[in-house]
């Protein structure tokens, strides 16, 4: 049986499939130059945290905890205060994960460590694990980037 009307002709399709492999091939030229134009991440000056969550760490433990859309680190020192990190490698912004049965921290991009204080030991990181500052204020734990 022969058909014979038809919505579309085959150049109308072919057209129509041409036009939609070029847009979806556009597109992924559009999506980086979006991502250059647009401002890049701001991290936060400080977060607040509550103290029931952290005041229960044991000195030497470490605990992880949103740094705006990153991972950061809080170390209970043996005195009772608290030392933090941006838990981002310094050598190509990978996240670290902190291996307590070693007491280091990891980043499993280039095989780089840090020992729990944030100091690099072995790898590429050419720089320590950048310091927070943790303050108790009131009910809560705020985490601030340090001055230095």
């Amino acid at each position: 049986m022969k058909i014979l009307y038809s919505l579309f002709s085959r150049r109308r399709f072919l057209n129509g499939l041409l036009a939609g492999l070029g847009t979806a091939f556009a597109g992924t030229f559009v999506g980086p130059v979006v991502r250059f134009v647009t401002p890049p991440y701001r991290e936060p000056d400080e977060v607040k945290l509550p103290l029931a969550g952290y005041k229960d760490m044991a000195p030497g433990e470490v605990r992880s905890f949103p740094w705006g859309i990153k991972p950061g680190f809080l170390k209970r020192r043996d005195d009772g205060s608290f030392l933090g990190f941006v838990g981002v490698c310094t050598h190509l912004d990978c996240n670290v994960a902190y291996k307590a049965d070693q007491k280091k921290f990891f980043c499993a991009c280039h095989d780089g460590w840090y020992d729990e204080d944030g100091r690099n030991i072995q790898g590429p990181p050419p720089t320590p694990l950048r310091r927070l500052t943790a303050v108790l204020e009131g009910e809560e734990l705020v985490v601030r980037k340090s001055e230095a």
